[in-house]
Parts: C-alpha cells; structure tokens; sequence
C-alpha cells in the first residue's frame, strides 16, 4: 500500500516541481526504505527495488518533458527484461538515492541504467530493457525517439548490456527450440 501513496506523491507533488534534464542525462530522486519495504532480515526487500525503479522512470520520463505527451499518446512502457546485481543491503529508514538513465537502443528496446546509492556508496545496479506499446501493438523506437524530439546521436550500448543482450538472445533460443 505505501508505494501507491509514493505514486500518487510522485504525480501530484514531484512530478509537478521536478527539474528538466536531456534525453540522455542522469534522473535522480530519493527515497527512504520504511520497515514495510524489508524482508525478514531485516532490509529493502528484493521486490521492492523493482517496485521503486517504476517509479524512478516515471520520474525520469517527467524530468525528460515527455511524460505528459506519452500519456496523451497512450503510449505504455512496457519491461521486457531486467537483470539485477545486488551490492550491499540498504537498511530500514536509510535514504537512498536511484539515477536512471538511458544508456542506449537497438532497433527494438531501450535500456536503461539504474543505481541505488546511500552515503554507504553503491548498493544495486539494474538493467532494464523495455519497449512503449500502444493498442497491443509495439511503437517502433524511431517513432518513440522522433516523438520526444531527441535529434542527437545514438549512444553506444555499454559492453556490460551488449553481453546481457546476448545472454538474453541466447536465453531466447536454448528455450523456444
């Protein structure tokens, strides 16, 4: 229940007085772990972070400009995968912060970054890939880049996110054979 009062904070209170950043800069917005979001030993439970990165893209996606006209679109972000690398546990009541940031896409998904850091240092690192759909049907990725006026050049995937897609394609045809 706490995240859907963190979501509604987030659209009618953040979202309305966040900053504006570029297609590819980095979103930052804090949080800190309530004892409702830990597990029985007592830290930021693993389904949360998922839960918590939505909400970071949505964010990301109103400090980008282009929350609203997705919405007026009825575009929908849709995860495809997401591969997580748990660093240190983040305590009950620490503040953290999560950076999203889009590093790159291929002909069919973005991906994107996203970190947890407390003044501990680095906690997780998660990649996600995802597409935006509307009506059922996929938007193609050069008519979602058109539609939020990025104009600059393509980023290069970093090597760590080439290996994943790989992995992933690999994952795809040892399991639909």
């Amino acid at each position: 229940m706490n995240l859907y009062f963190r979501l509604f904070w987030l659209l009618l209170w953040q979202v309305r007085r966040c900053k504006r950043i570029g297609f590819l800069d980095t979103s930052k917005i804090k949080y800190r772990t309530m004892p409702s979001d830990c597990d029985i030993n007592f830290h930021l439970t693993n389904s949360r972070y998922a839960a918590f990165m939505d909400l970071a893209r949505t964010y990301m996606m109103a400090e980008m400009g282009v929350l609203k006209r997705l919405i007026k679109l009825k575009w929908m972000p849709i995860v495809n995968a997401s591969e997580f690398t748990y660093i240190r546990d983040i305590k009950p009541f620490e503040i953290f912060t999560i950076e999203s940031k889009i590093v790159g896409w291929d002909e069919k998904y973005f991906y994107i970054e996203q970190r947890f850091i407390t003044e501990r240092g680095l906690h997780c690192i998660v990649h996600v890939r995802g597409v935006f759909i509307a009506k059922r049907q996929q938007i193609p990725i050069t008519k979602v880049i058109k539609t939020v006026g990025f104009t600059g050049k393509t980023p290069t995937l970093p090597p760590e996110v080439i290996k994943w897609i790989s992995f992933l394609n690999l994952k795809k045809a040892v399991n639909m054979a």
